[in-house]
């Protein structure tokens, strides 16, 4: 009896363990949602990490660029009162984790995922340095252990970008000639690391441009390293045509521009061509208006000017009141884009990120400075042609243009738009004053022009960081620019850092805008 009552005892608690054990795992294991996955493959991170960079065509990078810009307060404005700049460190987390997935699948530790990574690197920091100065760098990314980085300055920023891009340049040379590593869920290139080569080389020139202003900074060494580069193709391949440029192709049916083809009034009507891109294509002559744009409609049917006259084509001033715009877009005062290419399909055209056609005007122009030996009007040439290329711009011979005209009795007329010929002649556009290159300064801010036009919906902020560090081509400003009538210079921080990051939001405040998140303070770059 004494004995049995001891076994209980002792059995007793052990029971108790064991079914304490048992409810504590069946707890754990009805809290794990298995149908949501515990990690992500590098390949898919990848995927989204190249969605982030595209910069997409029809947003405030063409209303900030003066290409294409609004006429009705109701769906936005021209004005340069600019908020906080992009934000990129969680898509930069992403890149690390893309690195570390892969490294768990079972790659060396060089390998495509992590060659590309430094690209990344490069890419979204100074990217995001250059919309708004210093930024948090080398302590950022560190999650818990340090929520509070400290902010880098923006010349150890750019150091660092351009070391990222040599390093990612000697990475992929590597994995090129060792072959068989395998890149997935690439949506640029299809995993063609050469391709991948060349952009990486293309965007450190374009980097290296915009750093004109700082050429003289021996830590920089800006002309040696865009020699460099030039001097060393099979060490530092380029695009070589715009087969190679990192693009973002839309597929049909999804579509990012134009929103609604079969609703022109809520959308095109709202919107009308920039007086400063227009200008500079109806000044040269240049055909490329007759593909991009359409002619206002008041200078064709009520003044009687040819449409295909250079004269029948105007844009509004960025600067005038929106008001006034809204009333003179009424009347057809300007011309609006082509409806024909931008707002009769539900399919929107490949828009370039990094491309060959820029690549030939940003060597051009460091030839241009001094940086490089060479023949800086080959490569001017070369730019133009190749833009002409994308809109299937013959050097010689003839294109159709098609320009919208409701009720259009013309017996060339296809539904509603009216059909011209255009003869086009390379030799007699380039002998233009305007157009031929005259070398030294004039011959810079020719390149600069061309460079702009050939832009026109592509590449986000580019042609705005371009007229920022040299002024071409010249942007208008008036009420509805806003901003006192000025150029807003840079981006505030995000609201964010403020916050949450005080001390290091402040210290980098003082030390580069007087203690003020200011839009038109001037960065170091540009100083």
């Amino acid at each position: 009896m004494i004995m049995k009552n001891i076994l209980r005892i002792y059995l007793l608690p052990v029971l108790l363990v064991l079914t304490v054990s048992s409810c504590k795992k069946t707890f754990e294991d009805r809290s794990q949602n298995h149908n949501v996955p515990t990690s992500v493959p590098a390949s898919l991170l990848l995927n989204g990490v190249l969605n982030t960079m595209v910069d997409f065509p029809d947003g405030s990078s063409e209303i900030w660029s003066q290409y294409y810009i609004y006429n009705y307060n109701y769906y936005g404005n021209n004005t340069y009162d600019f908020g906080s700049g992009d934000n990129y460190y969680l898509t930069l987390k992403n890149v690390l984790l893309m690195e570390q997935q892969a490294i768990k699948a079972g790659s060396p530790a060089l390998n495509p995922y992590s060659a590309l990574g430094k690209f990344f690197r490069a890419y979204f920091f100074s990217k995001m340095s250059l919309e708004m100065g210093d930024i948090p760098m080398t302590q950022a990314l560190q999650g818990l252990a340090n929520l509070k980085p400290a902010y880098d300055t923006q010349k150890a920023v750019m150091i660092q970008s351009l070391a990222w891009l040599e390093s990612a340049n000697a990475d992929l040379t590597t994995l090129i000639a060792a072959g068989g590593n395998s890149l997935s869920g690439d949506m640029f290139f299809n995993g063609d690391l050469t391709k991948w080569q060349k952009t990486v080389n293309t965007y450190r020139i374009r980097l290296l441009l915009e750093l004109s202003k700082k050429s003289a900074d021996a830590d920089l060494n800006v002309p040696a390293q865009f020699a460099s580069i030039l001097g060393a193709p099979a060490k530092y391949p380029l695009m070589q045509s715009s087969d190679d440029n990192l693009q973002y192709v839309f597929l049909y049916p999804t579509n990012y521009y134009p929103q609604t083809p079969d609703n022109f009034g809520q959308n095109g009507s709202r919107q009308n061509m920039s007086q400063t891109y227009v200008s500079l294509l109806t000044q040269f002559q240049d055909p490329r208006v007759f593909v991009t744009a359409e002619p206002a409609r008041h200078l064709v049917d009520d003044l009687h000017q040819s449409p295909t006259a250079f004269a029948s084509f105007a844009g509004a001033d960025p600067g005038l009141d929106l008001g006034t715009m809204y009333a003179n877009a009424g009347l057809q005062y300007y011309s609006f884009l082509s409806r024909k290419r931008y707002y009769s399909t539900y399919t929107g055209e490949p828009s370039i990120q990094i491309g060959y056609p820029e690549l030939m005007f940003n060597i051009a122009e460091g030839i241009n400075r001094g940086w490089a030996t060479g023949n800086a009007e080959t490569y001017y040439v070369a730019g133009i042609q190749a833009s002409m290329a994308y809109y299937n711009i013959p050097t010689t011979g003839s294109f159709t243009a098609y320009f919208y005209r409701p009720g259009s009795t013309s017996t060339a007329n296809i539904g509603n738009y009216d059909t011209y010929p255009i003869t086009t002649n390379w030799a007699a556009y380039y002998a233009q004053t305007a157009v031929k290159y005259a070398g030294s300064a004039t011959g810079l801010t020719q390149i600069l022009q061309q460079r702009y036009l050939a832009l026109f919906r592509h590449s986000g902020l580019e042609s705005y960081f371009t007229y920022r560090r040299t002024g071409v081509p010249t942007f208008t400003t008036g009420p509805g620019t806003d901003n006192g009538q000025r150029i807003a210079w840079r981006f505030q921080y995000p609201s964010s850092e403020r916050t949450a990051n005080t001390t290091n939001y402040n210290a980098a405040l003082t030390s580069q805008y007087g203690g003020n998140d200011d839009i038109n303070g001037v960065m170091w770059i540009l100083k």
